[in-house]
């Protein structure tokens, strides 16, 4: 238990401008209760602009490198916190924050950590070199962001989100996860559902809405996403219905096979997953593909071929109010009323103060021309054979989330048959190869080149991505082991 002298009950901090402070502009530290941030202007950061972290003692079997594992035996299955040294019930309120993280690139307009249930409400949120809004495990949920206006993001990283989130709570990566999967395991830290509702987002260099790394236990409705659109990487029980994201739609990555996912009633552009088993999740159905200016409805027949599911859900125009200008509300007649989708206000987003409205910017509306394919990035897409399996280039933003890599190189194992000899020498499905004896594979021709001259020299050590971790691989090789094209 924290002592008298650090409890904070009941603070607030209101109608301030903080500027250009080297670090944290609002750093709100362990045991905190009540306190609010509300009507404040937040601009140029060395840091975060409101940042909440509680006490690493308070979380129970605590993962905190990026690369820590455990079994099954290590944890605690007690739900919840050990102690109450963290904030909770805080909130964050028609603030302007802008230009963060001039100094420390890791951060965020507003990041939760080992926290419960903190509001973000009202809030414009631009200009950030990475999120605008994180959450960086589950710990312990009860989270509620709305009404915000999040964009201009992830302007000097990578793979992140307008909205970030990391779960990588106890449950994650267990080295014997096959033998105690258990959708039950994913819920004893982040105890209270997570909500993201009636936000605008926009984020032009990863995902509108990044859920990665086992975020789990999300309810995502009522969101207006304009350029990544929605992604859910491994993780439990995400009921995500009722978003609009026309211009890219959904990217499910790895699911876990007993996910509990539901996807419905979405207005999207297209779905984009990567490693995932069909059917997908618990109920993917009643969505709408939206294809400006397509006359009826037809069956969603790109979805259905994804997902597995799709029964209900239908490729047509969605009859939008004023797109052009940022209206995304579906006129009368629409086909997505038909399948439940319901209308939310599009003018409620970002600061509501006159002062604070007089001085926030508001994101570019996008055009929307239907139907959208993966970013074409100049690298090859054609499959080579090898060693009985198959191999592809790295393309992509979601090909380099969904591996973990730092970038769009090497190439992937995508098809490794039981009995290849790829696979009896220990090769295994989207092993990535990023070198071969000293030489980098970045991209095909280059791969080619370089395992042809491996095969004469009779061996090859190979550098190995696998398990977002560089390995060594060492291989004895035969004559016959060439690529031939």
């Amino acid at each position: 238990m924290p002592s008298s002298s650090t409890e904070r009950k009941d603070c607030a901090l209101t109608d301030s401008h903080v500027d250009q402070v080297g670090g944290n502009a609002v750093f709100i530290n362990n045991y905190n209760r009540r306190l609010t941030v509300r009507g404040c202007r937040i601009d140029q950061a060395g840091s975060g602009g409101v940042t909440f972290m509680g006490d690493p003692n308070a979380v129970r079997s605590p993962l905190f490198e990026y690369n820590e594992r455990q079994s099954f035996a290590d944890i605690g299955l007690t739900p919840g916190p050990k102690t109450n040294n963290y904030p909770a019930d805080c909130l964050v309120e028609d603030c302007l924050i802008t230009l963060t993280g001039r100094v420390e690139k890791q951060s965020a307009g507003v990041g939760i950590n080992m926290a419960a249930r903190i509001t973000i409400r009202h809030c414009s949120i631009y200009d950030m070199p990475r999120a605008g809004i994180n959450i960086g495990d589950g710990c312990w949920g009860g989270h509620i962001v709305e009404f915000c206006d999040v964009f201009d993001t992830v302007l000097e990283t990578s793979d992140h989100g307008s909205f970030n989130s990391w779960g990588r709570d106890r449950f994650w990566g267990l080295t014997d996860w096959d033998a105690h999967a258990s959708t039950e395991l994913a819920f004893l830290d982040v105890v209270e559902t997570i909500i993201l509702r009636n936000n605008r987002w926009r984020c032009d260099h990863g995902w509108d809405i990044d859920l990665d790394d086992g975020s789990s236990n999300y309810h995502i409705y009522n969101n207006l996403c304009l350029a990544g659109g929605i992604k859910n990487r491994e993780g439990y029980g995400r009921l995500v219905e009722n978003n609009i994201a026309p211009t890219k739609g959904f990217d499910p990555h790895v699911w876990y096979p007993d996910s509990q996912d539901v996807f419905r009633r979405n207005i999207i552009g297209g779905y984009f997953p990567i490693r995932v088993a069909k059917p997908w999740g618990k109920e993917v159905d009643d969505n709408l593909l939206h294809i400006p200016d397509a006359t009826g409805t037809r069956p969603a027949r790109e979805l259905q071929e994804k997902s597995g599911r799709d029964e209900n859900s239908v490729a047509a125009d969605a009859l939008f109010v004023d797109p052009a200008n940022g209206d995304f509300r579906v006129q009368p007649g629409s086909p997505a009323l038909a399948l439940g989708f319901k209308n939310f206000p599009m003018d409620q987003f970002g600061v509501k103060s006159p002062a604070l409205r007089a001085l926030a910017r508001t994101p570019e509306i996008p055009r929307y021309t239907g139907l959208q394919k993966p970013e074409a990035t100049g690298r090859n897409p054609r499959t080579v054979r090898w060693l009985d399996a198959s191999l592809k280039n790295i393309i992509g933003l979601g090909e380099i989330s969904a591996t973990g890599l730092p970038g769009e190189v090497g190439v992937r194992v995508v098809v490794l048959p039981a009995d290849s000899r790829a696979a009896q020498l220990g090769l295994k499905e989207n092993d990535v190869i990023l070198t071969c004896n000293g030489t980098p594979t970045h991209e095909m021709a280059e791969w080619i080149k370089a395992w042809n001259a491996a095969v004469k020299s009779g061996r090859a050590e190979l550098e190995i991505w696998r398990g977002q971790n560089a390995m060594p691989f060492r291989l004895t090789l035969r004559p016959e082991d060439a690529i031939r094209e």
